[in-house]
């Protein structure tokens, strides 16, 4: 299924960049279809305009898998890529995150995409696939916020903090009128539906963030820390962002945590978060991006991001996710590197990042951009 474009997109793809100062970055999915599954690889007619300023690299067929959350960005800049640089295949297999990282580190792929880091023993482990000394480190390319939409009919607005969605998410909170969840909304007829708590059954770094913004906001309330599986007991399960979604969408009672585009796709609700700030905040391209821009670089030498998922900056949605490209810093595949050194150096450049304008995205920081371009030119 192909992105569609409409006019709304491309209005908030402008009023994002104006916001934030900084280029349109998205994070996945279509305005009007529902991530799904498959592999990106169709072929283009080329034009006459090559990719990133006329380099395409040396021709190749690249692999590439990994977060679901930015497949459909990937399908658009594949399509665009080949068609002006017809002699390099690239396939990208959305196969969630915790699968792409160990394609990557089992040498079957030239890059993964990942919605959450590395751990300290999966650098440990890249030094095998990494030649020359190199090692994994990441790049971050997309940004979005993390949607919690749910099924409640008749209740199209509803509020929520940190602590009760940790409850939720926990099994601790099982009823919709429940008092902690009435007292956030006051006036609302709230039933006293059963809550069908729903979250990914595969490795994910969807779930890496999200459990990252409980333990960050809720610590007390949220035992389980953070991980791309998920901890808790209890719930529902559904394998992939499009098979959560389609689960919170068909049954009722349900709450589940998606990529705010497929929320939109399937035109479910989503909570606003109330932070202590004062007034709740909704997830947005304008949120997301203002609670983004404040993200740091880790530091040693990798371009990992910290996010503020504690965040109570008046008008910042809190639970947002930015996704890496993960590659060697030296020591990338020969037959492969010229090629996927030319392709990310396409998606993270201005026409890579302007050309995007589907829905449900947010930016990064124009100066964490720059360096991931400064970066990729250092990178062997």
């Amino acid at each position: 299924m192909k992105p569609q474009r409409k006019s709304r997109p491309r209005a908030l793809a402008a009023g994002s960049a104006v916001v934030s100062g900084a280029l349109l970055l998205t994070a996945c999915g279509s305005s009007g279809k529902s991530a799904s599954s498959g592999g990106s690889s169709t072929a283009v007619a080329p034009t006459t305009t090559a990719a990133s300023g006329g380099k395409c690299g040396k021709a190749a067929q690249v692999k590439a898998s990994g977060s679901t959350a930015q497949e459909f960005a990937m399908k658009f800049w594949i399509k665009n890529f080949m068609r002006a640089c017809p002699g390099t295949r690239i396939s990208y297999e959305g196969n969630g995150s915790g699968a792409g990282q160990t394609d990557f580190l089992q040498g079957k792929t030239a890059f993964a995409g990942s919605d959450s880091a590395l751990s300290a023993a999966q650098i440990t482990q890249s030094k095998s696939v990494c030649s020359d000394g190199g090692r994994a480190i990441h790049l971050p390319a997309v940004g979005g916020p993390i949607a919690i939409g749910y099924n409640l009919p008749g209740v199209r607005k509803l509020v929520l903090d940190a602590a009760t969605l940790a409850k939720v998410f926990d099994s601790r909170i099982t009823k919709w009128n429940d008092p902690a969840i009435t007292k956030l909304n006051p006036g609302a007829k709230l039933p006293s539906t059963a809550i069908r708590a729903s979250h990914r059954s595969d490795s994910s770094g969807t779930t890496d963030n999200f459990t990252s913004y409980l333990s960050a906001a809720a610590p007390s309330a949220w035992p389980h820390g953070h991980s791309k599986e998920w901890k808790a007991k209890g719930g529902d399960a559904a394998k992939k962002s499009s098979g959560l979604v389609d689960h919170v969408k068909n049954t009722v009672g349900a709450i589940g945590y998606v990529e705010l585009s497929y929320a939109i796709a399937r035109d479910i609700p989503t909570v606003s978060i109330d932070t202590g700030a004062g007034t709740p905040v909704a997830a947005s391209v304008f949120t997301a991006s203002k609670a983004i821009s404040t993200a740091k670089i880790a530091g040693n030498g990798d371009l990992v991001l910290k996010l503020d998922y504690a965040t109570k900056t008046p008008g910042a949605y809190p639970i947002d996710m930015v996704t890496y490209e993960i590659v060697c810093d030296k020591g990338n595949k020969p037959a492969t590197w010229p090629a996927t050194k030319a392709f990310l150096t396409y998606i993270v450049g201005v026409q890579g990042q302007q050309d995007l304008s589907f829905e449900g995205y947010a930016t990064l920081p124009a100066a964490i951009v720059n360096q991931v371009r400064s970066k990729i030119n250092s990178l062997s």
